[in-house]
């Protein structure tokens, strides 16, 4: 739908099998997350980025970004693949092993801000960043994390685009995959959490350069109900890792952030009217560092979520040595 209406493309996880039944004019792009990763590749004719986040034996989840939109053209600039319908642009990319993991990360997100501006979406709403030895050393002895934040920050530093709704996350393959959604007309309010200090203001103690990213993004229509997008969200409160080594109440504290973030109190500060509860959010990805936590994680988001929503496990590292899980999902 256009007009009034909000137009944003709905997310499934689908297998393999589904997928290759569903690719065709609904399907804007996609991320394979399976055992496998490396660059982004047309597929069915469109973008598909393909994501080490499954371990052997593991079933292979295809995130599937549909469209309601008009007629999808697609393109490719320096090595990111993308696809667009005249409202939202998908757009994926794929940062090889580097030397220099900031200078690497820079030159990618300039790239991907030139694509933003020359086709004209300039709303950017939400962006995942996937990196293997998240929080390991990087090839010039700092960490891998700390350096992509760097890179990063200088990128939007130069194109002066508001930080987004974003998950960081680590990955079972090489070098640092990414992809991102845009709009053309509709608003993006970048959201903070009450009960979390924004992540571009951390102290120094967590690197030179903070992670550029909001707590959430809402993408705003003219009128009507919008959709939330919330980023990779931890037991974190103030800026302090909460419960270290403790993944039940980790869980119990991030499900009480993504609360308080997507509350009606919350929204209604950033001009936002209504709210949203945790059965309301779908597409919810959950990042669980110990394989063996898998099952009470599992557990405990079950417990919470609706059980219409699809959701999605994957057992990786999460972006600080003392962090356990972490959340992400949006609404409908």
């Amino acid at each position: 739908m256009r007009g009034n209406v909000i137009v944003t493309p709905p997310c499934t996880f689908r297998t393999a099998e589904d997928f290759a039944v569903l690719a065709g004019d609904t399907v804007l792009g996609a991320v394979r997350h399976s055992t496998a990763g490396g660059p982004p590749r047309w597929e069915h004719g469109l973008p598909v980025l393909p994501l080490h986040m499954v371990r052997p034996g593991g079933p292979e989840v295809v995130e599937v970004w549909h469209t309601e939109g008009g007629v999808i053209r697609t393109g490719e600039h320096k090595g990111l693949l993308y696809a667009h319908d005249g409202e939202v642009l998908f757009c994926a990319g794929w940062i090889g092993p580097s030397a220099d993991c900031e200078e690497a990360t820079r030159q990618a997100y300039v790239a991907a801000f030139e694509v933003v501006e020359d086709l004209g979406y300039p709303n950017v709403y939400r962006m995942w960043n996937m990196l293997d030895g998240i929080t390991g050393p990087s090839a010039r002895g700092t960490e891998v994390y700390r350096d992509f934040c760097v890179g990063r920050g200088r990128a939007f530093d130069r194109f002066g685009h508001p930080m987004p709704a974003s998950t960081g996350i680590g990955s079972l393959g090489d070098g640092v995959a990414f992809y991102f959604l845009a709009h053309r007309s509709h608003a993006a309010v970048h959201l903070e959490n009450p009960l979390q200090v924004p992540a571009h203001e951390y102290p120094e103690q967590y690197g030179p350069r903070p992670p550029s990213f909001a707590r959430a993004t809402y993408l705003k229509p003219e009128r009507g109900r919008g959709s939330l997008y919330v980023s990779g969200t931890a037991s974190i409160l103030d800026h302090a890792t909460v419960a270290p080594g403790d993944v039940a109440r980790q869980v119990q504290v991030t499900l009480a952030n993504i609360a308080a973030l997507i509350g009606a109190d919350n929204l209604t500060g950033h001009g936002i009217d209504g709210g949203y509860r945790l059965e309301d959010l779908r597409a919810i990805k959950v990042y669980v560092k110990r394989p063996e936590d898998v099952p009470i994680v599992t557990r405990l988001c079950r417990d919470e979520f609706s059980r219409r929503a699809d959701i999605a496990v994957f057992t990786v590292d999460v972006c600080r040595p003392d962090l356990l899980v972490e959340i992400e999902g949006m609404t409908p």
